[in-house]
């Protein structure tokens, strides 16, 4: 069994600034925004949510094909997934155009401030969700306007359940398409800010969201996770990090948990506890895709 994952394929520039943004920005002088942060440490990592997930699910044992667009200076990235065991099969490679660039800057307090430039993932929606017998299971993550739109019609025209995670792409999306978008879906995940937004603008609480689809997850960071099935809400407590190193990826890595507990048919408890477990794990390491599955995890993953 394989799992389609749209997304992006980035390059993220991580920069990591020794104080604190908040002593940096006077709130009064907002209109005239002018700062500059110095970054003494700055490395340029593999990410994009499409490639952040796959590396979690492949660390784990999973099936993960990536479905993505890259631009002209992609072969890199495209070299390092095959290394990893990771199909390309649904990566468009374009010419002319960047690969999606994340500049990423985190202070002391792990808050972050981030620029994207999308290049090649505005044209993800050249590619098409394959009618393929082993490709059971989805994710529609942030990706371009038009991907995301088109790729949930097709999951859905091919029978393949999918969860709808629209992250930093939420905004792009109005009520009526968001509440489409749910409609299609098996599953939702978002994170509480992002669970807030969505609400707002479907105009619904999470209780109701949550009768509309076979589950819904609101991550909490540092607090674990709300799970929601038919309107009852369920906690799953935070596991603890060893250090708080890098937060970048920690979502991802715990979508990725979700998706290969689903691909194994774990119930939504399970899959959302291996996904805290995973995410702590990543917290500990520096960039999104440089952290290995320890022998506590792995044999989790293998337990039927």
């Amino acid at each position: 069994m394989a799992t389609l994952i749209c997304g992006s394929l980035a390059f993220d520039t991580i920069m990591r600034f020794e104080g604190r943004f908040a002593q940096q920005i006077l709130p009064e002088q907002l209109h005239i925004l002018n700062v500059s942060f110095l970054v003494p440490s700055l490395r340029r990592d593999f990410g994009g949510c499409a490639g952040n997930i796959a590396y979690a699910m492949r660390q784990l044992g999973g099936t993960p094909l990536p479905m993505a667009a890259v631009g002209d200076d992609g072969a890199g990235y495209l070299e390092r997934l095959r290394t990893l065991g990771i199909g390309t099969d649904y990566v468009l490679q374009l010419a002319d155009t960047y690969t999606a660039q994340a500049m990423i800057m985190t202070d002391r307090d792990n808050n972050q401030i981030t620029a994207f430039h999308p290049g090649a993932m505005m044209q993800a929606h050249r590619i098409r969700v394959p009618a393929r017998a082993d490709i059971r299971l989805g994710i529609i993550s942030p990706d371009g306007r038009e991907a995301m739109l088109q790729h949930a019609e097709q999951f859905h025209a091919a029978g393949i359940p999918f969860v709808f995670d629209p992250g930093q792409g939420l905004p792009m999306f109005d009520g009526t398409e968001l509440s489409h978008f749910v409609e299609l879906a098996t599953w939702v995940t978002v994170n509480d800010y992002e669970g807030r937004m969505l609400c707002d603008r479907m105009g619904v609480e999470l209780e109701e969201l949550s009768r509309r689809v076979r589950g819904l997850v609101v991550t909490l960071g540092g607090d674990g996770c709300d799970l929601w099935e038919n309107g009852v809400r369920q906690h799953v407590p935070a596991v603890q990090a060893a250090q708080v190193v890098d937060p970048t990826g920690c979502g991802d890595a715990w979508r990725g948990a979700l998706l290969y507990g689903l691909e194994q048919g774990w119930d939504l408890a399970r899959c959302a506890a291996l996904g805290n477990r995973l995410g702590a794990l990543k917290v500990a390491a520096r960039g999104p895709q440089n952290y290995v599955v320890d022998e506590a995890i792995e044999k989790e993953a293998r337990t039927r």
